[in-house]
């Protein structure tokens, strides 16, 4: 986790901060939260909606040229050797039309699709080159791109040798864990940074959503070490109570020693 500007810290709270660089790793992103982004980004084609398996996706949207009709991309996915994904289309289909047909009558052509002002997004005859680090929102992953492929609902992507390792961790408890440095979280600041965040969830994946990662260290609970580090236990983000509250503690019940703790706060 680096510095994305001198002098100025990382920080949780600020994804613009930092920057992650990866040795080794497989990362996953909701398939459904990249259509939902790109449906942000000013391209021709809205509405879209993303599916696929393996090697191979699919973009549902809706293409604005002379008029507004649907169209589905097919194409298949692989990991460039500069870190990049190339998405090689294979078949366009609008209105039920193939794609061939197509080209005659509206002269229709990938650049037409996907415009050419998008930051991260290349076009070259019937390939789209994706830069994640600028195309997707911070923070950005940098490191060797060596394979991506969909696993539903999501998109894989292997970094160094990091396959191999799967297998090995199988059966690791999720947990990220910063040493060194400087970082911001909320109204704390960590110098040096002795921290890790442990996922209490049982499933495959560490959801951490920084978007949101106060409302799980509300609902987690934390420990400091005989070093003064942090040990912060985090839940899922779908797995907390939408109905569970946390109120602070009052002077008024800080003045009645003989008060019970508050319903969340183990008494020992």
């Amino acid at each position: 986790m680096r510095r994305s500007h001198p002098g100025v810290n990382a920080s949780f709270d600020d994804p613009d901060s930092f920057y992650i660089d990866i040795d080794s790793g497989v990362l996953r992103a909701n398939i459904g939260d990249i259509g939902n982004y790109l449906n942000a980004v000013k391209a021709p084609i809205k509405n879209v909606t993303l599916s696929g398996n393996g090697g191979t996706i699919q973009l549902k949207g809706t293409l604005h040229k002379l008029i507004s009709i649907p169209i589905a991309i097919t194409g298949e996915i692989s990991a460039t050797p500069d870190n990049r994904i190339r998405v090689h289309v294979t078949k366009i289909n609008v209105l039920k039309i193939p794609f061939k047909a197509l080209l005659g009558s509206f002269h229709l052509t990938v650049s037409d699709l996907v415009g050419g002002n998008i930051p991260g997004l290349q076009v070259s005859g019937n390939d789209i080159y994706l830069d994640t680090q600028t195309l997707l929102p911070a923070p950005h992953l940098r490191g060797h791109l060596t394979a991506v492929r969909v696993v539903n609902p999501d998109l894989e992507e292997v970094y160094g040798n990091a396959q191999a390792d799967l297998t090995r961790v199988e059966q690791w408890r999720n947990f990220l864990r910063l040493e060194g440095g400087v970082i911001d979280f909320g109204r704390l600041i960590m110098d040096p940074v002795d921290l890790i965040m442990i996922d209490i969830s049982n499933d495959a994946w560490f959801d951490l959503d920084l978007a949101h990662y106060q409302k799980q260290l509300i609902y987690g609970y934390t420990r400091m070490t005989p070093q003064a580090g942090l040990q912060i236990f985090m839940p899922d983000l779908d797995e907390i109570p939408q109905n569970k509250t946390t109120k602070d503690v009052t002077l008024e019940w800080m003045k009645h020693r003989n008060l019970p703790p508050p319903k969340d706060v183990t008494k020992h």
